[in-house]
């Protein structure tokens, strides 16, 4: 028989979800200078720093 979950670690997984809300994936193409081909940057940013990474900040 199977345990029920504890009501503090469905907490938990509630804040951790909504902590993981504000976090955004990011995919910048870059244009090689010598060939012209583009390759492409991803990363994980806070949602309020998108466009400072996109800026090139």
């Amino acid at each position: 028989m199977a345990k029920a979950a504890s009501k503090n670690a469905k907490i938990k997984d509630l804040k951790a979800s909504a902590e993981a809300k504000n976090w955004t994936k990011v995919i910048k193409a870059i244009r090689s200078p010598k060939t012209g081909a583009y390759t492409f940057k991803e990363n994980i940013v806070h949602k309020d720093l998108v466009k400072d990474f996109l800026a090139g900040k």
